[in-house]
């Protein structure tokens, strides 16, 4: 379960020696999680270890292609600490790479032969470029609300959430429409969780991982925290956070007392939403064979880590 990028020889063919070493590049400083939470989920439907890979690899390789488009859309100089593909590369070699590994699934999934999955992850796969679109009418928007950030982040972001949880039970053949129903409550609520925590790193809050800060103020971008902590902000306030090169000057902007008060309001906020997903996990726990049961306990520990950054 490591090796996302071997499936076949034809996915990755040696006679094309620069888009080797571009996912070369790509996969070998991810983390996987994704990937990982298809194993999560497939272990207790006891699906054959050759699907669970083709699961794997498949969320992986739409994953890292949404990547690529991204840091290219963006301009982001890095990705995982290393030249962005777009500028070690060319913006070219970019597109075309992240192409590939999307017209790669679809082979992969072709031969697999399972209609209703195709289907799905070539829906997915639509509502991650819609998402994208909508994404970029908002920079520049200093009055951005957090229900269209909230839209933005359940087409990115929580729609590959929600196909691995439900992604194995469709390859399981189980497509019972409330369970489904449950399953993309659960997923949209976990992709929620995960990207209003990302949002918040940009703000250097539990940023264990010292990624950028105020990567997406700078570019224009007000985040889900951003929008969060901007709303009650006056014209002038709003005209210099426009302009804040660090966090020192949000301070300046906001007050380190505000600042502080809506960091605590936005996690109470989210804890809510962890409350809502472990309900919605009691609904699917009642659905479950006994033999499945292991699911929910697996996925009960999820919400937490992925917001608060406890891993």
């Amino acid at each position: 379960m490591k090796d996302y990028k071997i499936f076949s020889e034809g996915d990755f063919p040696a006679y094309l020696p620069k888009l080797n070493a571009l996912y070369d590049d790509l996969f070998s400083a991810g983390k996987g999680f994704r990937s990982k939470l298809i194993g999560m989920v497939s272990g207790p439907l006891a699906l054959p270890d050759e699907v669970v890979r083709l699961l794997g690899q498949t969320i992986e390789f739409i994953h890292n292609a949404s990547l690529l488009h991204d840091d290219l859309i963006d301009r982001s100089p890095l990705r995982r600490n290393k030249t962005a593909a777009w500028l070690k590369y060319t913006p070219e070699y970019a597109v075309l790479a992240g192409d590939y590994l999307l017209a790669r699934v679809m082979v992969n999934l072709s031969r697999f032969g399972n209609l209703r999955l195709i289907q799905y992850t070539a829906e997915i796969i639509s509502d991650l470029l819609e998402g994208e679109w909508m994404q970029d009418t908002l920079v520049h928007d200093w009055n951005v609300q957090l229900g269209q950030l909230d839209q933005v982040h359940n087409l990115k972001t929580a729609s590959l959430f929600k196909w691995c949880i439900r992604a194995p039970f469709i390859a399981k053949e189980n497509y019972d429409p409330h369970l489904h129903e449950i399953l993309e409550k659960l997923g949209e609520l976990l992709g929620l969780l995960f990207q209003r925590s990302d949002d918040l790193l940009d703000f250097n809050i539990r940023n264990y991982e010292k990624k950028e800060v105020l990567g997406d103020l700078k570019s224009g971008y007000l985040n889900s925290f951003g929008a969060y902590l901007a709303h009650d902000l006056s014209t002038d306030q709003r005209e210099a956070l426009k302009k804040a090169d660090d966090l020192d000057e949000v301070m300046r902007v906001v007050g380190a007392e505000a600042f502080q008060r809506k960091l605590d309001s936005f996690d109470r906020m989210n804890q809510q939403v962890i409350d809502l997903y472990a309900h919605h996990l009691q609904s699917l726990k009642a659905m479950l064979a006994p033999s499945q049961q292991e699911l929910i306990q697996r996925m009960e520990s999820l919400p937490g880590p992925l917001y608060w950054r406890k891993v």
